[in-house]
């Protein structure tokens, strides 16, 4: 619902999260943004955090945002967050919705 509101688009959100998961449960941050952007959202409003620790351990999890009318909706997947949860939050006072380094979406 492209004129709706952030809480109106969750459930859209969550669907493309949940089809990246389906079909691998070990999919990196690349994957959840190629989604979501294939599904509609604005690359440039997408926020992703990095999928490898500065040890270069796999990430406890993935966290990722769209800024979407106003406000966020952020996902988080991974082994430390026991499965896919979502939320639509306001946006920081950064003009971001993810706290801490992101990666760059350059592809």
């Amino acid at each position: 619902m492209p004129d709706g509101t952030a809480a109106e688009n969750l459930v859209y959100f969550n669907f493309l999260a949940a089809a990246v998961t389906k079909a691998s449960p070990a999919a990196d941050g690349r994957a959840y943004i190629d989604a979501l952007v294939a599904g509609g959202f604005d690359r440039a409003a997408i926020e992703v955090t990095f999928d490898r620790t500065q040890a270069d351990l796999a990430a406890d999890s993935i966290q990722f945002s769209v800024r979407f009318a106003g406000e966020c909706l952020i996902g988080q997947i991974g082994p430390a967050s026991n499965g896919f949860h979502s939320v639509v939050a306001p946006i920081l006072s950064t003009g971001l919705c993810l706290v801490g380094s992101t990666r760059q979406i350059d592809w």
